[in-house]
């Protein structure tokens, strides 16, 4: 074990090698059990972020580890030049969760929309032959920080400092079906939006809003994208939060949680995308689908199943919403409560950047989505005793604010 000041020297050292992108919180890492972390002295803290909605089954789950380690022992990579068994089963496997049809396997979210985004626009050229194409995005979107998924993602300030973004993009009004009917033209290739924006404010799509933006979409062939890399793998009650609507998109994209901690990411097409889109030459990649990456998905999607995680998910989340809601009624400066299933934010009237250090100080680990929203991604395997431990900790926080 560290001490406070070891573990301060620690984060300064880090500070004069790291390039500096990320304002980090000031407590260094060391390893997690359950759905709880610990820092490099020793400190326990309950985590209700999950590394951004990564972790689904906490830390140490039974198998998973297990599963990698014997992977490790066989191969980590081959290049795409050859078939590795764990892609094969682990697409196999997202097909069968999905009821999509194809999959091309990246190392990233933001990987996974540039491919998806690639397919789409290839798709129209294929059609009429011509590259000047759009794209319709959503305001307050987030789908990235790569150039292509930036230029989706509906929040100038992300984009301003760099100037123009690839291909045109317009962006519309979420949840407002006039506003994305104005921006469609022939020129129209695709539109993109997530189920339940994340970075946005945990904002769930209307389902009128989606069957509209679906008709839009058969109606004048253009494709219809739904990004699921926060929303999905079960966090809101379904595989995918689009299941919940039986809304098919044309292209999704997957990650996050869908590694359960190793970095890999998906995109899955129809099979009337993937026959006019993407062809040999088109798209690669050099890690993605590698032999250890699929082994974690195919252990992930089998504990999904096997363990019924997803049905643990629509038993506690009604709870947890239960007792957000308590906390709304309680505190004046909470406005509201948004989202679905495990993937939750409480609106504030106030910046909330306090409550997180505060919160984080008692043990007990948050994160934001934009500066009012106390954003709460915890493990799909949380208990409900440990919903109320978070309550706890956040009560006695938000008490001492005046």
């Amino acid at each position: 074990m560290l001490n406070q000041t070891q573990m301060q020297e620690m984060i300064e050292q880090a500070e004069t090698d790291l390039l500096h992108t990320y304002n980090r919180y000031q407590i260094v890492l060391d390893h997690g059990d359950g759905g709880y972390l610990y820092d490099v002295t020793g400190k326990k803290y309950l985590d209700f972020c999950a590394g951004i909605a990564v972790f689904a089954l906490g830390y140490n789950y039974p198998g998973y580890n297990e599963a990698l380690k014997a992977q490790i022992d066989k191969i980590l990579h081959t290049s795409n030049y050859f078939y590795n068994e764990p892609a094969i089963k682990a697409a196999h496997l997202m097909k069968k969760a999905s009821g999509m049809d194809r999959v091309f396997f990246t190392n990233s979210g933001a990987e996974a929309v540039e491919g998806a985004l690639k397919a789409a626009v290839k798709y129209a050229y294929t059609r009429d032959g011509h590259a000047d194409h759009e794209i319709i995005a959503m305001e307050r979107s987030f789908h990235g920080r790569t150039y292509g998924a930036l230029s989706v993602t509906g929040n100038a300030h992300y984009r301003e400092p760099f100037g123009n973004m690839p291909g045109t993009v317009r962006f519309a009004e979420y949840n407002n079906i006039d506003s994305v009917k104005a921006l469609v033209n022939d020129k129209t290739c695709a539109i993109i939006l997530e189920v339940v924006q994340g970075e946005g404010g945990l904002t769930p799509a209307d389902p009128e809003f989606l069957g509209e933006i679906r008709k839009i979409c058969d109606e004048k062939d253009i494709l219809l994208i739904f990004d699921e890399i926060q929303c999905g793998m079960g966090r809101t009650g379904d595989m995918y939060a689009w299941q919940k609507f039986g809304i098919r998109p044309d292209i999704m994209t997957t990650a996050k949680a869908l590694g359960c901690g190793v970095p890999v990411g998906a995109f899955l097409l129809n099979e009337k995308t993937a026959k006019s889109s993407l062809v040999a030459g088109d798209h690669g990649t050099t890690y993605g689908g590698n032999p250890f990456a699929c082994a974690a998905v195919c252990k992930v999607l089998e504990i999904y199943e096997e363990d019924h995680i997803i049905e643990h998910v629509r038993e506690v989340a009604p709870y947890f919403t239960e007792v957000l809601d308590s906390l709304v009624e309680k505190y004046d400066f909470i406005l509201e409560r948004r989202g679905r299933g495990l993937m939750q934010g409480l609106y504030f009237d106030r910046p909330v950047a306090d409550v997180i250090r505060k919160a984080m100080d008692a043990g007990l680990i948050l994160i934001n989505a934009g500066s009012n929203i106390l954003r709460f991604l915890p493990p799909l395997v949380v208990t409900k005793e440990q919903v109320d431990e978070m309550a706890a900790i956040l009560d006695g926080v938000l008490s001492e604010i005046k």
